[in-house]
Formats: structure tokens, sequence, C-alpha cells
């Protein structure tokens, strides 16, 4: 797989693949989204997105988590395509 442009969790909808690129470490959230598994490198696929755009469902690491785009606000992303 290629990748293509940097990204968000805002500009994530169902379907898409992204990497994690970055995470930054003066965020409150950022510790406990690395014990889940939000680490450099790390491939996961955009199950389903709400209505009105927040949470985002993702399968990471074999297991399925919802997340709000503000808890996620540190996190850097790359397209997969």
């Amino acid at each position: 797989m290629t990748t293509s442009r940097a990204l968000t969790f805002a500009d994530l909808k169902t379907g898409m693949y992204a990497r994690v690129t970055g995470v930054e470490e003066n965020c409150l959230e950022s510790r406990r989204l690395q014990e889940m598994g939000f680490t450099v490198g790390t491939e996961f696929h955009v199950v389903k997105v709400a209505p009105l755009g927040d949470p985002i469902e993702i399968d990471l690491r074999g297991y399925r988590i919802c997340l709000r785009k503000r808890e996620c606000a540190c996190i850097e992303l790359e397209a997969i395509v």
C-alpha cells in the first residue's frame, strides 16, 4: 500500500485506512491513546463515522474502539491508499 497526504481525525471517512505518523507528548490524552495502541506506524481502518461526524469507530490492532475527534487531536495521521 502507498501513502498519500497528511490528515487529522476530522478528515476520516468510513472505509478509509490510515497510519499513525506522530503523537504529541504534551497532550493530556496522548499517554492513554498510546497505551491503547496508537503508536507511530500503527495502521487502522475506519469502520464507521457517526451521522454528525463524532465519534468515529475504528478497527485497531484487532479490536474496535470509538473515539471523539477532540480526544485524538494530538495524533498525526496519513492516509493509506
